[in-house]
């Protein structure tokens, strides 16, 4: 079974939990913060529905320079209405998939570099970011945003099983 193939039903999973999740979120909490060192609501989604750019990132170029030498950080853009961060989670999930979908298992065990300033940070095959700095790390801030929704009182989604909120089990 070629690669993609194993990952896409994972992702295509993955996404739709997310996009749940990322439903949920209510505008007028977006600048609300559990803690002054958390992250904002608005910034925590936002960041969510960047992620699956990331696929793209990792199977388009062979490193990302979050910080590169003589040029502007890496930046995520930041929507400011619901619609705009479903819209572009849409986007980048939809790119994400076909960048997916057309990768060779050759060209996924290649590997992939993510630096700072010029500093190697970490070099996995493509395979393993796809798995581990892509999809691991949206779900490991899905969860997050969970929690951020639960202390807003705003029904949480099932994920892997029933919510307080939701019983489709």
């Amino acid at each position: 079974m070629p690669i993609r193939d194993a990952l896409l039903p994972e992702f295509d999973y993955e996404m739709e939990k997310a996009r749940k999740t990322l439903e949920r979120v209510p505008e007028n909490r977006f600048d609300w913060r559990p803690h002054p060192k958390s992250p904002t609501m608005g910034w925590l989604a936002g960041h969510l529905a960047n992620l699956p750019s990331w696929a793209v990132i990792t199977i388009q170029q062979d490193r990302l320079d979050l910080s590169p030498p003589g040029a502007p950080p890496y930046r995520e853009p930041e929507p400011g209405t619901r619609q705009q961060l479903l819209e572009a989670f849409d986007k980048n999930v939809a790119a994400a998939r076909a960048a997916i979908a057309g990768a060779s298992d050759e060209h996924l065990r290649q590997n992939w570099t993510l630096l700072k300033g010029g500093q190697e940070l970490m070099t996995l095959p493509r395979v393993s970011v796809l798995r581990s700095f892509v999809l691991n790390h949206l779900i490991h801030h899905r969860a997050q945003l969970g929690v951020y929704l639960r202390l807003n009182d705003v029904p949480v989604p099932a994920i892997y099983g029933p919510s307080a909120d939701e019983q489709p089990f």
